[in-house]
């Protein structure tokens, strides 16, 4: 394009392109000006160190002042591993400076390693530094001296019980804060208002201390006349109807008057007939004043009140004396109503209780969803595993960096006397849920001759092992995979009908594997899990991202 462009500017605009060239002339003049002012050198203080030592890779750079340098920065000098970056030494001298930083780099395994060249950005140019050969050997180790002894094996711990202890924890101060408080509320015995006070009295003493509150009331000084005959009547009749057994709150005064009289005329109530008729009288004043709206004068209202008290102290000298049974029922009457005050206000707390635990649930359900819910509280096997102490460790030479919920234990795995002249060692570490489809494998194989892998021949056979345990339509995808590291694998991938284990049935699952390798050996890791499985889909890309490994020996 740049070509045909300048051609079509050559045939219309010859002087444009002549500016044009000089001004490119001097653009190119003056960044090679800059790159030939700015020099980067690299250089490493040793290029032999053993197991476990240090190298220290320097990288100096000369250039302006005013340009911008970056340095490398994270894991780029693999195979090797960077320990440690120092700060940048910076030093000017008028418009030039000169940066230099230090990197401690480590290698864990022994053989000859290349560090590649490193690139450092100025102004968004970028230079490359040299490449180096290390070389790492093992640490001789003097048997005559030092006693040699098999790996020990691996022996079982006890879970930890700690995320369990806390939850219960939690649960107990929830349940013991919701108790005390429907304890405080509901079921403490709660200091007596004057109300309760007065009506835990016996009706007698109740109807003498209204008497005398309403003698101290201001009813009569507003001139509100209705309320005061109507509280006086009230606390008659009550005391009638609860310590006479008379129906007198909903009896009119004819009504009332006839049933005292009845009473007497049966011996139950000895009260003369001057008690009764100066009651009476005291009705038929009240009577006028609440629906006829009379008006007696004050001093009536006063001496009504007086004959009333006087007619409920007269009363109660004219009931018979409690019997024994009397006494007995009257105590078991109120033990009952004690405990049915009781038993309400256990049947409130529950509810009170049962309430809040719903709309807790409730709540739960609509902010996390009921399945999550469901499986916090009634237990998913691999939830619990997502949600456990993960493991990171190292398996197999050469090596598997990888996170897993469990730890992956020694399979033993027998070779065919086919394959025993190709493959030199083999070591494999797994783990599978005792629920589920969920399992882990990790295989590390060295192969007798220094060839680079072929992954389609294990993926095969791989796949037609699922086939021998029962799996049926079974998919396959493949796509390349990096580590976090930036090593370069192949991920075969895809879902398929597997049987599950110690059972008969086929189960919908996936599966992924994981190739790597280099000259002479091989790893894989193989993961199986059920489909629409929101936990083990987590575990898996939990797992994936924490994959690492090494290919070179």
């Amino acid at each position: 394009m740049r070509v045909v462009g300048f051609k079509l500017i050559i045939q219309g605009h010859s002087r444009l392109i002549s500016r044009g060239l000089t001004f490119a002339f001097f653009l190119l003049s003056f960044v090679s000006f800059t790159q030939a002012q700015s020099t980067v050198k690299a250089n490493i203080d040793s290029t032999s160190i053993k197991i476990g030592e240090q190298i220290q890779y320097k990288i100096t750079v000369e250039t302006d002042s005013l340009n911008i340098v970056y340095f490398p920065e994270d894991q780029t000098f693999s195979p090797l591993e960077m320990v440690e970056a120092l700060k940048i030494d910076t030093t000017k001298n008028k418009d030039r400076i000169t940066l230099q930083r230090i990197y401690a780099l480590t290698q864990f395994d022994s053989g000859a390693y290349t560090i590649p060249p490193q690139r450092i950005a100025i102004n968004e140019e970028p230079f490359f530094t040299d490449s180096f050969q290390i070389k790492v050997a093992d640490v001789v180790v003097d048997t005559t001296k030092q006693k040699m002894f098999d790996i020990k094996p691996l022996i079982e711990v006890e879970k930890s019980n700690a995320k369990l202890f806390k939850t219960l924890l939690w649960i107990f101060l929830g349940l013991l804060f919701i108790g005390g408080l429907v304890y405080w509320l509901f079921l403490r015995k709660k200091p007596l208002t004057e109300e309760e006070k007065v009506a835990l009295l016996p009706p007698f003493d109740r109807a003498l201390l209204q008497l005398k509150e309403l003698e101290n009331s201001r009813y009569l000084i507003q001139d509100e006349y209705k309320k005061y005959y109507s509280e006086l009547t009230d606390i008659v009749r009550s005391y009638l109807e609860e310590d006479v057994h008379v129906s007198a709150l909903e009896s009119t005064t004819d009504q009332l008057i006839e049933k005292l009289e009845l009473l007497k005329d049966a011996g139950e109530l000895t009260l003369d007939e001057s008690t009764i008729d100066q009651f009476k009288k005291v009705l038929r004043t009240a009577d006028l004043v609440k629906f006829a709206k009379s008006k007696p004068p004050t001093s009536v209202a006063e001496q009504d009140r007086k004959l009333v008290e006087d007619i409920v102290v007269k009363t109660k000298e004219a009931l018979p004396e409690p019997t024994v049974e009397d006494l007995l029922q009257n105590e078991e009457y109120l033990e009952e109503l004690a405990k049915k005050k009781q038993r309400k206000r256990i049947y409130l707390a529950a509810a009170i209780f049962a309430g809040i635990l719903f709309i807790g649930a409730a709540s739960s359900i609509v902010y996390y969803g009921f399945s999550e819910v469901k499986d916090t509280v009634l237990g998913h096997p691999t939830k619990e595993l997502l949600e456990s102490e993960w493991v990171h460790s190292t398996y197999g030479y050469p090596p598997i960096d990888i996170a897993t919920p469990k730890v992956l234990l020694r399979q033993e795995i027998k070779l065919p006397e086919e394959l025993k002249a190709e493959i030199a060692d083999l070591q494999a570490f797994g783990y599978r849920s005792s629920l589920g489809l969920f399992t882990v494998m990790t295989t590390s194989t060295t192969f007798a001759q220094a060839n680079e892998p072929d992954f389609e021949k294990p993926i095969e056979q791989l796949l037609q092992s699922f086939e021998k345990q029962g799996a049926k339509n079974i998919i396959t995808k493949q796509e390349e995979f990096f580590t976090n590291a930036g090593v370069k694998g192949l991920k075969t991938f895809g879902s398929g009908k597997f049987k599950v284990p110690e059972s008969s049935d086929l189960i919908k699952g996936k599966y992924a594997i994981l190739s790597f390798g280099g000259k002479g050996f091989m790893q894989q890791i193989v993961i199986t899990w059920l489909d629409d499985d929101k936990y083990a889909e987590k575990i898996v890309e939990r797992v994936l991202t924490s994959v690492d490994v090494k290919t070179q020996s």
